[in-house]
């Protein structure tokens, strides 16, 4: 494929996965300056001229960067020990065992943020997803799958919380909520920077929007 028609798949594709943030800032392609002429290339980038070269970089209309963010899965370790309980002892726990059927997408594990297979065995737990001193302590039914390692990304969205719609919430030192959004997965990003531009927000959690299950944690990277 030539080059230039690969650039422009490039910046399409990511341009999709940011559209939200076009409202906040816009994707530059960052030209590749002459030899002998580095300061003309640092003009170009400033204006946003775009050249064929496959530099990307996410500009905010202020002119900074796009803050990073960390997602984060729950803790494996808390899990593991109960796929060796029997089903009485699960139900004993508040727990079920379920075995994933051909749903698409597939039931979410909140360990890995990956969604299960056909076969796969998973836990529906209730879990205390936010064990705070305020109003805001909460806990609710999540599906963990055996076997899992936590995921742990900066600047990354799995797939699993692209495929649905979302409600994100930020707190702040006192477990206090600053600051809310219902947004497409696919804009996941965008809702992130919004909510993190808020001073007080210390960290975010990410809900499926439609069950109101806790999805995932985002902390500032």
């Amino acid at each position: 494929m030539p080059a230039s028609i690969s650039a422009g798949i490039e910046a399409l594709q990511i341009d999709q996965h940011g559209r939200e943030g076009a409202k906040s800032g816009c994707w530059l392609e960052i030209p590749k300056p002459r030899e002998g002429n580095a300061a003309a290339g640092r003009s170009a980038a400033r204006n946003g001229v775009c050249s064929k070269t496959r530099t990307l970089r996410f500009i905010k209309h202020n002119g900074g960067p796009m803050m990073s963010f960390r997602i984060s899965g729950l803790p494996a370790d808390q899990f593991a020990d109960l796929f060796a309980l029997s089903d009485q002892e699960l139900v004993a726990r508040g727990a079920v065992r379920r075995v994933a059927d051909e749903r698409t997408p597939g039931y979410p594990c909140r360990v890995s943020l990956t969604d299960s297979r056909p076969g796969d065995e998973l836990l529906l737990v209730n879990y205390e997803h936010h064990p705070v001193s305020s109003p805001y302590r909460m806990r609710f039914a999540i599906f963990v799958r055996r076997g899992e390692e936590t995921y742990s990304a900066v600047d990354q969205v799995p797939e699993q919380l692209r495929l649905r719609t979302l409600a994100v919430r930020a707190f702040d030192a006192d477990a206090m909520m600053v600051g809310f959004e219902l947004v497409d997965g696919r804009d996941l990003d965008a809702a992130i920077e919004r909510l993190f531009a808020k001073r007080a927000a210390v960290y975010l959690h990410v809900h499926f929007a439609a069950p109101g299950c806790y999805a995932a944690r985002v902390d500032r990277a």
